[in-house]
């Protein structure tokens, strides 16, 4: 497998260099040319289905030198009803998808040997502000937004950091619909049936008025889902409104709130999983996650050369569970000496966030050169609590009464965050840019509460202050009029979780200079077009990732340190090559188009301070892989375009992962450690659109009925072995009028 991927990889790089060969040869039989970077688009006119790039300037933030992708939504053929990652995300190389949510709702993405856990290593956002639990402490992201009502997704990666803060993965912003502009009124919808009772609704209006215009939308979800007790139903609604008094200036208000209820089927042994992947061992097992998300934007460009963006947000969240969550090898039934089940263990969360973000992006001359400078500031305050380890009721529905009022753990975690940035875009020449940034945070969190119900349980009061400098520098050449090259070096930190900073016994202890994870991501590559059949992006990375938090044991107490580091490093490629427009642009018998999205990813530990390994060869952690990062990752795809009619298949092939630092190979007794093996997956799509505004799209999802699994629990929503769905179907009518 390796050997087969080695080849494709270097398949890819021969023919990226063949295309930077081409492009300097088009230099030298043209050198008078000359290019207006204010208005580049590295993709320019691209066909359908084509994956984008962001300007050099987009809005009030700088992009130059820096990797990044667009999803258009309106371009891409995918299971949307589901908010179907591996389809949504499969022509932006390297992202693994954990697969475990066949509600959609908690998109799990990652890239460059990250964990996908909920996408907690990207900065999510929507809209441009901040959507998930809490950013700091519990950056993960419980809501997605329904993918019919996303215009587009922005990706960037690592080089994020010092215009966006926390996470080594990069931005990952939802961007959702706006009203249209040139119409009162205009009506969208979308109904959608499948497999396992899947039904799916969503309705949106919007249009412009005057100065004001308007975009609002229901959608709702409902399965009884591919699993035995996976049924859920989710409800999301948004409203956002805009008045612009002239063409400067914009005052834009919105809220979105999300009620998901969903039952958990829990994880399964290796043994259950090859018997019957659909079964399910858990019966009483809940989640529940109440979501409010809204903000305030004003944009005002207050001169040609200056434009300011101001963001108030806040979110109003809950996260709740109720379980039977011993091993899975644990059976859960009823008692015969009580006639009844086992008391569930209740959890809930509540979150409230407040947040601030002005940025300005100003224009000025150097050396003759049009340059950009964007600066801008953040303040946040983030407030948590947490009531965890409640007994529950012996019922088999989603209830969160308890029988005992005192939870066995009651905390109270809050964040306060201040943080400046600066970038700048300087021209230095007619081909060559140079975008160097800095960044500054400071963070102050707190901690008290209880971890059991004995006196000895409380927690004192703790307050840890941080500070934290990142700095980075970019680089873009222009070697064409639609090619460049680009490099970027940025440093990048994650922030201490809440669960890093409590214990989870009363003996352990937890290092009071325990410090956030840091290090830097380094990556680069060449991306372009030719012409309008062959589009590029291919490049490298060097991800490093310091300080990894860890337990070690030390005169029989565990102590929660700074013990580890780890290293990651690869190549990403993208291709898309429409051959039919070689000879035609507009060919008679339709446009065809294919694809190929791979990434090489090797992420090991360089580092891990753990004095019980240092001796012992076989319990020894530097070296080995890190957990839940495939080696490789491969996408490929074609489509077919005539009129009306469309037609596409994916086919994605993902590496065997471990799911633990110590790369266990055979699966314990709960299943919760032991590699999980490479898959391939096939998906079918096809659709016609009607020229009177009707559509209609089908689909099957893992064509093969394939069996896989991406992930394996400890705890929710397993533990265990979490299969991936099976062969699935589905059929949707669209309208817009």
């Amino acid at each position: 497998m390796m050997k087969r991927m080695d080849k494709g990889v270097r398949s890819v790089m021969l023919v990226a260099g063949m295309m930077m060969c081409g492009g300097v040869r088009a230099q030298e039989k043209d050198s008078t040319w000359t290019i207006d970077l204010k208005a580049v688009r590295i993709l320019g006119s691209q066909p359908r289905n084509q994956l984008d790039r962001m300007k050099e300037v987009e809005g009030v933030t700088i992009m130059a030198g820096k990797k990044n992708e667009v999803i258009r939504m309106a371009g891409i053929d995918a299971d949307l009803s589901t908010n179907n990652a591996r389809q949504v995300f499969a022509r932006v190389p390297g992202i693994s998808v954990w697969e475990n949510d066949g509600s959609g709702v908690q998109v799990g993405i990652a890239a460059r040997g990250l964990s996908p856990n909920r996408s907690w290593e990207f900065n999510v956002r929507q809209n441009g502000y901040d959507i998930c639990a809490e950013v700091f402490g519990y950056p993960e992201a419980y809501y997605s937004p329904p993918m019919e009502a996303v215009e587009r997704i922005e990706l960037v990666r690592g080089a994020a950091s010092l215009q966006f803060g926390p996470q080594f993965g990069g931005l990952l912003n939802y961007q959702l619909k706006k009203g249209v502009a040139d119409r009162k009124i205009a009506f969208e919808t979308r109904q959608t049936a499948g497999s396992y009772g899947l039904y799916n609704t969503y309705n949106a209006i919007g249009g412009t008025v005057g100065k004001w215009s308007y975009y609002a939308f229901h959608h709702h979800r409902s399965a009884d889902g591919w699993r035995a007790n996976s049924r859920y139903t989710t409800n999301t609604g948004h409203a956002s409104i805009t008045y612009s008094p002239s063409k400067r200036l914009s005052i834009s208000a919105e809220y979105t709130r999300m009620d998901l209820q969903s039952q958990q089927p829990g994880g399964l042994t290796d043994s259950l999983f090859h018997t019957d992947a659909r079964s399910s061992a858990r019966e009483r097992n809940w989640f529940g996650a109440p979501w409010n998300v809204a903000a305030l934007t004003i944009d005002h460009r207050i001169s040609e050369l200056t434009r300011v963006n101001v963001k108030v947000f806040s979110t109003f969240a809950e996260r709740n569970s109720v379980g039977f969550v011993k091993p899975i090898n644990v059976p859960d039934t009823i008692n015969r000496l009580t006639g009844a089940y086992a008391a569930r263990q209740v959890d809930r969360d509540n979150y409230t966030n407040y947040g601030a973000e002005v940025r300005v992006l100003h224009g000025f001359t150097l050396a003759g050169k049009q340059d950009h400078l964007a600066v801008g500031a953040r303040v946040y305050r983030g407030s948590t609590e947490r009531h965890q380890q409640g007994k529950g009721s012996t019922g088999s529905g989603l209830d969160l009464f308890l029988t005992d009022p005192t939870y066995g753990k009651e905390l109270s975690y809050g964040t306060d965050n201040v943080a400046v940035f600066a970038e700048s875009l300087i021209r230095m020449g007619e081909r060559l840019s140079v975008v160097p940034g800095v960044r500054y945070e400071y963070i102050k969190a707190t901690r008290d509460g209880r971890i059991n119900t004995s006196s000895t349980g409380v927690l004192p009061n703790e307050q840890q202050d941080r500070r934290v400098f990142l700095y980075g520098a970019g680089l873009e050449y222009c070697t064409s009029r639609t090619a460049n090259a680009y490099a970027n070096y940025s440093r990048a930190f994650r922030p201490v979780l809440f669960s890093e900073l409590t214990p989870s016994a009363t003996t352990d202890v937890i290092d009071p200079n325990l410090k956030d994870a840091t290090g830097f991501n380094l990556d680069g590559g060449y991306r372009g077009a030719i012409s309008q059949y062959l589009s590029f992006d291919v490049g490298g990375f060097l991800l490093h990732y310091n300080d990894r938090i860890g337990t070690i044991q030390q005169d029989g107490v565990a102590h929660r340190t700074n013990v580890g580091a780890m290293v990651s490093q690869g190549v990403e490629a993208y291709v898309q090559f429409e051959p039919w427009r070689m000879v035609a642009k507009d060919p008679r018998y339709g446009k065809l188009s294919v694809f190929a999205s791979v990434a090489y990813i090797d992420a090991r530990y360089s580092q891990w301070n753990d004095p019980a390994t240092v001796n012992d060869p076989v319990r020894t952690i530097a070296g080995n892989r890190v957990e839940n990062a495939p080696r490789t990752i491969e996408r490929y795809g074609a489509n077919y375009l005539y009129k009306g009619f469309s037609a596409s298949a994916q086919w994605s092939r993902v590496g065997d992962v471990y799911t633990d630092a110590l790369n266990t190979e055979d699966p314990n007794a709960a299943s919760t450690i032991g590699m999980l093996p490479a898959y391939q997956v096939v998906d079918v799509f096809a659709g016609y659109r009607f020229n009177n505004g009707l559509d209609l799209h089908a689909g099957v999802n893992n064509l093969a009925d394939t069996s896989y699994a991406t992930r394996r629990s400890g705890g929710y929503p397993g533990p265990g072995l979490l299969p991936a769905n099976g062969r699935t179907a589905f059929l949707t009518i669209g309208a817009r009028f």
